[in-house]
């Protein structure tokens, strides 16, 4: 079960941020300090909590502007919804559901007094009286034809208005209206007529139909147990270096663990091997049997083998995730190997470097120490409630260096691939260059509207935006100059189609783009002709693709760029599809067509085959109220993700051939 869509209220320093939208795998939350972010994660937390987590308080996490209604009554707590969540089911869960409810989304949600309410969408709704009423008015019809007492309150009819005269047509078939109905029918099944197939058919299909909220409920168990736990990382543990095995089990046995967060990590670090403080304690201080106790020394040796390879086997495991982010050059490994040692009353956790020096953890680099933690911490969870689980991660790595954050990336990424995560960041460097389209801008404008979420690259506050800008920023200067093939783009929304597109059509056709051509986009048609000039002063290879709009006729007609790249290598959307005033969409106009329709629920097929000439951003801008470009071109990335180019309709396969053909001939 995904998390698809989450909505938050009333909580803290949120009033409403609106439903926003969650990626299947990994979802970035970035906005300047103060703005919510954090508060987000704890309350989607409380969604499906874990045990030893506290339940929400009124006091402490209805919004402080607001608690006064509370206090005096005007509201309840049982009243008001914290928490929302829309799941998706995979595979796993529909297995287990009738087929009725495959396309069903698991709605969850959670009041302020802790209670969860949920219930079923885009499926068979709960049974009703009205959708029973005329069936049985027919039956009690039929049956009274064959009842031959002369007492009318003993008919069939008389005895179901004693059941049903208090319901209204709105009335849920619950338990106790189901076995009402149950025995009205059992106990008139004598005035069925046999021989009357229809109304033997009628009697049957409502004995079965009347249970079908039974079966909703059903289904709403499964899936209620199903649905993952959501945990929080937002103190990342440290596990200390050096850990007195005696003095910490006495402390676990007397309950008096330390506040700090060494106990946690500590302990997270025993699980992950296997053992308690007191079991690793006791075999440090016990005594080698007599030399004569054959049986004596084995147990003794094999405890003393079972904790040698549990250490090793950990030991090995932290090592082959450390080395994943802290290895940024093979032949010279900065962390060679991670080993935990046990040593009489002491449990150690050190360092061998590529010297072969063995070095306490606490002697390395803040960033080192927080990673090993990390580990720990996530590895030794994962054993239990991890399983089904989704990872909510604030500010992860922030005293990694920047080189680091960026290998971590890829960590975030690994672990998302079993556990949907959602991240916190005001860093750039855990922000990649493909993932925009998973980033969502967290912004307070002020606290009279509290915390939004926005699902486009936009904000009011220029502080939100800038870890993507950082992020763009840094990618850009990394590969301006890195690459001998340059194709200019107009904006990050041609980027994706130009990008999304040549992927799926690298799989599976013959329409390659050259895989060292670089895709640089100038964020507008004005500013093309300045990236050009600088790449091209630079003895680079250097094209661009410009829309036939009127932005990109005047980019095109700039002397500057015609001068620079000369008019071969300036490509025009127009020239590779049937559109007049093509802009880059309308190389995708049957698909996004589709995809439009899905996303935004509006289908603009008829219009678009009554104006062929007509570009189709134009057409989904007036057909389609809050119509995004942005949002259309996140859509199709994610449409890309579930298709491959079959999918494409033979013109747009067309389109895109020739349209790759020229780009690689332009930049031989």
């Amino acid at each position: 079960m995904r998390l698809a869509k989450a909505r938050v209220q009333n909580y803290r320093s949120i009033l409403d941020t609106g439903e926003f939208e969650v990626e299947a795998l990994k979802t970035i939350l970035v906005g300047p300090n103060e703005a919510g972010k954090t508060v987000i994660l704890q309350a989607l937390q409380h969604l499906n909590k874990p045990r030893d987590i506290n339940d929400l308080e009124p006091l402490r996490d209805y919004p402080r502007s607001k608690y006064n209604d509370i206090s005096t009554g005007k509201t309840t707590p049982e009243t008001v919804t914290v928490v929302t969540g829309y799941f998706d089911l995979d595979a796993d869960d529909k297995a287990l559901i009738p087929v009725d409810f495959h396309n069903c989304q698991y709605k969850l949600k959670r009041k302020l007094n802790n209670q969860a309410y949920h219930s079923l969408l885009n499926g068979p709704e709960r049974l009703k009286y009205e959708d029973l009423k005329k069936t049985l008015i027919r039956m009690s019809s039929h049956m009274d034809k064959q009842f031959e007492g002369e007492n009318k309150e003993e008919r069939p009819t008389a005895s179901l208005n004693n059941i049903c005269s208090t319901w209204d047509d709105s009335k849920v078939i619950d338990d106790e209206a189901e076995s009402l109905l149950e025995k009205w029918l059992n106990e008139n099944l004598e005035f069925v007529d046999e021989s009357n197939k229809a109304e033997d058919e009628r009697h049957t299909e409502l004995l079965k139909k009347i249970k079908f909220n039974k079966k909703y409920d059903e289904v709403l168990s499964i899936l209620d147990k199903r649905t993952p736990i959501f945990i929080l990382f937002n103190n990342y543990f440290k596990v200390k270096p050096t850990i007195h095995l005696a003095h910490l089990a006495q402390r676990i046995e007397q309950d008096i663990l330390d506040d700090d967060y060494y106990d946690y990590g500590n302990q997270c670090l025993l699980k992950l091997l296997g053992f308690t403080a007191k079991e690793l304690s006791d075999l440090g201080g016990a005594n080698s049997p007599n030399a004569n106790d054959d049986v004596g020394l084995k147990e003794y040796r094999d405890k003393l083998d079972s904790r040698s390879y549990q250490l090793n086997a950990a030991s090995v495991q932290l090592t082959r995730e450390i080395q994943s982010v802290w290895m940024p050059n093979p032949n010279r490994p900065e962390a060679d190997r991670l080993k935990v040692i046990a040593d009489g009353q002491y449990l150690k956790v050190v360092v061998e470097d590529d010297l072969g020096v063995e070095i306490e953890l606490d002697q390395r680099s803040e960033g080192f120490q927080w990673l090993v933690s990390f580990f720990v911490v996530f590895f030794s969870e994962t054993m239990d409630k991890h399983e089904n689980a989704i990872l909510l991660l604030d500010e992860p790595g922030m005293s990694l260096h920047a080189l680091k954050q960026r290998d971590f990336r890829d960590t975030i990424s690994r672990l998302a691939a079993n556990n949907q995560t959602l991240f916190t960041t005001h860093s750039p460097f855990l922000v990649g260059p493909g993932e925009l389209d998973i980033v969502r801008v967290v912004e307070m404008k002020d606290r009279s509207t509290g915390t939004k979420v926005h699902t486009t690259l936009s904000s009011e506050d220029p502080a939100g935006l800038l870890p993507l800008q950082e992020a763009l920023g840094y990618d850009l200067a990394s590969s301006l100059f890195s690459q001998k093939k340059n194709l200019i783009l107009e904006g990050l929304t041609d980027y994706w189609y130009i990008d999304a597109t040549a992927e799926l059509l690298r799989a599976s056709t013959s329409s390659n783009l050259d895989s060292k051509i670089a895709l640089v986009f100038a964020n507008t048609a004005g500013k093309v002709v300045y990236y050009a000039t600088i790449l091209h002063a630079h003895k680079l290879k250097v094209a661009a693709l410009l829309d036939s709009d009127a932005a990109g006729d005047q980019a095109a007609q700039q002397e500057a760029l015609v001068h620079t790249l000369g008019n071969k290598s300036i490509l025009r959307t127009k020239d590779y599809c049937a559109t007049p005033k093509a802009e880059i969409e309308d190389l995708l106009k049957d698909t996004l067509v589709q995809v439009a329709n899905d996303e935004f629920g509006v289908d603009v097929s008829k219009t678009v085959l009554a104006q062929p000439e007509r570009s189709i951003v134009s057409i989904f801008t007036s057909e389609i109220d809050g119509f995004s470009k942005y949002k259309l071109a996140k859509a199709y990335i994610r449409w890309t993700r579930s298709n491959d180019a079959s999918a494409l309709t033979e013109t747009e396969l067309n389109y895109w051939g020739k349209l790759i053909l020229s780009i690689n001939k332009a930049l031989k």
